[in-house]
């Protein structure tokens, strides 16, 4: 091992130290500022488009960002007819809640020994000392949503900027590299635009039959407002590993509390195993596949690193954030190497398959 090689690899990694930190006390800024530049790649397709039916770049942006809002708009329309429904049966659930909580006493009394007037004591007692912590997430909760509505706002505003002045940037990029350098460079752009608009238009079809599935599964079994619940489960999506079994945990516990009818948590339960099993065999294959090429070692590490560094968002941004890099190291020679360690294994022709078929395919 040379020298040379030695300071390379010390650049490297010290470069890696100093993007982790400056992620994660950037947080504020760059979170907002990538969904912008993410969004931005989603709806470049349809700003294109615009264009080229005769509209300007300024309308075209503009137009791209209030078609994403009308979406939205439509979804969170949707969601409050059925959180209304769901409201209108509330005095029900809390006599469901009710029935619940009497029935937990007395299992308590059954097998510990503890009375329910000791259990009561107990919980007076928590709650007392609870009150000035329930203030006090009140107010946290308060500031976080009048945070998230500052984000919101600024998301579509770096939406619409990054659109409209995407020539621009481009140019700006390309003013960075050497001439001979310039093909390769545009290539990168031109490629990390289109996979990140394939993967992002992919996941967002895939939700889309998600909500059809669930909502289907959650009426066959008897779940009240069944759309709401479905949509639920789906968003949740977005969010790798726990949003799906949060989605889930929810569904049940407000089956539960609707009704006494514990077949319909079996119900939910079978719903949700069938919707993961299609969405894992069939769904992601089809309409997801390998698009990003990653390694599915490097895709669980950087949603770890992701929630590490930004929590839930970051948990969203990685996987997409990580497809671009590849891109970069696949198209730059002093990166090579990186670029084979994040993607997958070459397979020899004819050995084409998804990972879990990988996994289990016997060798000759």
């Amino acid at each position: 091992m040379t020298v040379q090689y030695l300071n390379q690899t010390l650049r490297i990694l010290l470069l890696f130290i100093l993007t982790f930190v400056v992620l994660y006390f950037g947080s504020v800024v760059l979170v907002p500022l990538t969904f912008g530049l993410v969004l931005a790649l989603l709806l470049l397709p349809v700003c294109n488009w615009l264009q080229k039916k005769g509209l300007g770049n300024g309308l075209s942006s503009a137009l791209s960002i209030v078609s994403l809002i009308a979406l939205v708009a439509g979804i969170v329309t949707l969601l409050q007819y059925q959180l209304t429904d769901l409201l209108d049966d509330l005095s029900k659930i809390e006599q469901r809640i009710s029935e619940l909580i009497d029935s937990t006493k007395d299992y308590i009394q059954q097998h510990f020994g503890i009375s329910h007037k000791e259990q009561q004591k107990i919980i007076k007692e928590q709650q007392a000392g609870g009150m000035g912590q329930a203030a006090g997430m009140i107010t946290t909760l308060l500031g976080s949503f009048a945070g998230i509505l500052v984000d919101t706002v600024l998301v579509l505003v770096y939406t619409f900027l990054f659109i409209f002045y995407r020539a621009h940037f481009k140019k700006f990029v390309l003013r960075l590299f050497k001439t001979e350098d310039k093909p390769t460079t545009e290539k990168v752009l031109d490629n990390a635009g289109k996979v990140i608009q394939s993967y992002l238009g992919g996941l967002a079809l895939m939700i889309a039959m998600l909500w059809i599935m669930y909502g289907i599964g959650f009426s066959i079994v008897g779940v009240k407002n069944a759309l709401f619940f479905a949509i639920l489960c789906g968003v949740l999506e977005l969010v790798p590993f726990a949003g799906n079994i949060t989605g889930t945990s929810i569904t049940v516990l407000m089956s539960l509390a609707q009704s006494s009818d514990t077949k319909i948590v079996f119900g939910v339960l079978i719903v949700y195993g069938c919707v993961q099993l299609l969405q894992t065999y069939v769904l992601e294959p089809l309409i997801v596949g390998d698009r990003l090429n990653i390694n599915p070692l490097f895709t669980i590490l950087i949603i770890v690193v992701g929630e590490a560094v930004w929590g839930i968002p970051g948990m969203i941004l990685a996987v997409p954030m990580l497809g671009i890099f590849k891109i970069i190291c696949d198209n730059f020679e002093p990166l090579h190497d990186y670029g084979f360690l994040i993607g997958p294994p070459k397979e020899k022709k004819g050995e084409e398959g998804n990972f879990l078929t990988k996994l289990f395919k016997s060798k000759k």
